[in-house]
């Protein structure tokens, strides 16, 4: 069990890890794409259009969802997630070599879009498909531990992200990123086809998707199925990963430009505060998990999301003085409460659904978040501070979705299937309703 475990970890977790990095590199150059690929006379305009296009990439999630659910729920977990890496490595390379917009005009941007749409339709299976083969692989007592490997991987691939271009401002000089230097980390997408598809060429198929698909239970409509017999736990999904969707995007990828080009005086070392505080918050999550296995993951997701909401408007008017000392302790704590958060979110989601209809009750109500607010974070962040004229608008919007994520997770109970465990449902039993 002990080498299954090992194999199935660094499966999940190194496939999101690098997907996330192209989409956290997108955010952290978000400034320099923007002169590229959009008329320069309002810098901040420009920089809205860009975050509208880093959005874009989410808007389509739900659409990745639904084709990509069918697929996990249907031929396999193991499917999905090979599929998934296959579909992200081809336009995230293509990115590295687009025409800018003094070159191609308008088409620069659109070209831009149709890519990030494709890589949207990549990640909208890719997350869920961990969450599912991991928490599904692992032992009944450790689900929260190998769950927790997935948004590890994710966050992996922001910091992976991050320190690329903290290396990459120390040896370039910002004429040469604004010229070339933007596209280099886009050329990891050769990267994610060979290791990604190489990690994940041959692994097995979960223990309990082999026993549906033994007991003749595979739904031949899963996602009409799990909409029809569950709406209100897609709903609760969406409602559990709205503080977790919206929050690591604004402190962790939007963070970097807030601190750089938004905070006056500029905080210093922007990027390497927020590389270190990732730090923090991947090693909080697998911590979390087996917390989550010890105590439940609902205490941890119901603390951690109260101290989030209480803290988030202290912490950025704290942010706003401009000090290297504020930025650092407060995205500390920010590492700290949406580690636990994103920890224990891939154990409670699986275990709201029945095994088969998983993945696609899973992925419609996460990405239908991810894509509404979660990709649009960023352009909401900054559009929000440029129409208020407050720094701190932004912590507002989180505060009250953190309010709405905690009312959610006090209502969240496990599938009765799970509760009385997988391999006791007989063959062609019904779940209950």
């Amino acid at each position: 069990m002990q080498k299954v475990g090992l194999r199935t970890s660094l499966a999940g977790s190194i496939g999101n890890l690098l997907e996330w990095y192209d989409f956290a590199v997108f955010g952290y150059f978000a400034p320099f794409i923007s002169t590229q690929f959009f008329p320069a006379d309002d810098a901040v305009a420009a920089l809205i259009n860009t975050f509208g296009v880093f959005a874009a990439g989410y808007l389509v999630r739900p659409i990745g969802g639904v084709l990509f659910g069918p697929i996990g729920d249907r031929l396999g977990r193991a499917h999905a997630l090979r599929l998934s890496i296959f579909v992200m490595a081809v336009p995230t390379t293509l990115i590295a070599f687009l025409p800018t917009h003094a070159q191609a005009g308008f088409l620069a941007p659109a070209l831009l879009v149709v890519l990030r749409l494709a890589q949207g339709l990549s990640v909208g299976g890719e997350y869920i498909g961990s969450c599912c083969y991991l928490v599904e692989a692992a032992p009944a007592e450790r689900r929260g531990l190998f769950g927790s490997w997935v948004p590890f991987g994710t966050v992996a691939g922001m910091l992976l992200g991050s320190a690329v271009a903290t290396l990459m401002h120390n040896l370039l000089s910002p004429e040469q990123i604004q010229t070339w230097g933007w596209r280099l980390p886009f050329l990891g997408g050769v990267l994610i086809g060979v290791v990604g598809w190489g990690m994940r060429r041959g692994i097995q198929e979960t223990p309990e998707f082999a026993r549906l698909q033994g007991a003749g239970r595979i739904e031949p409509s899963p996602v009409l199925q799990a909409l029809r017999e569950m709406p209100l736990r897609v709903l609760q999904v969406a409602g559990l990963v709205l503080l977790f969707g919206t929050a690591a995007y604004t402190l962790f990828v939007w963070m970097p430009t807030y601190l750089t080009h938004i905070v006056k005086p500029p905080v210093p070392h922007a990027l390497l505060i927020n590389t270190l505080c990732m730090v923090i918050l991947i090693a909080t999550m697998p911590v979390t998990g087996m917390l989550a296995d010890r105590f439940g993951y609902k205490i941890i997701l119901g603390v951690a999301t109260l101290v989030s909401g209480v803290l988030v408007y202290p912490l950025f008017l704290w942010i706003d003085s401009g000090t290297v000392t504020a930025a650092s302790v407060a995205l500390t704590i920010f590492a700290l409460t949406n580690g636990c958060i994103q920890g224990a979110i891939p154990v409670a989601m699986a275990d709201m659904f029945p095994a088969r209809l998983r993945f696609s009750g899973m992925a419609i109500g996460y990405n239908l978040t991810l894509a509404l607010f979660g990709g649009t974070a960023p352009l909401v962040a900054t559009w929000l501070i440029k129409s208020t004229g407050q720094l701190t608008a932004p912590a507002w919007y989180l505060a009250v979705i953190a309010a709405v994520t905690l009312i959610v997770t006090l209502t969240v109970q496990p599938h009765p299937e799970n509760r009385l465990g997988p391999e006791k449902i007989a063959p062609g039993a019904t779940a209950a309703r």
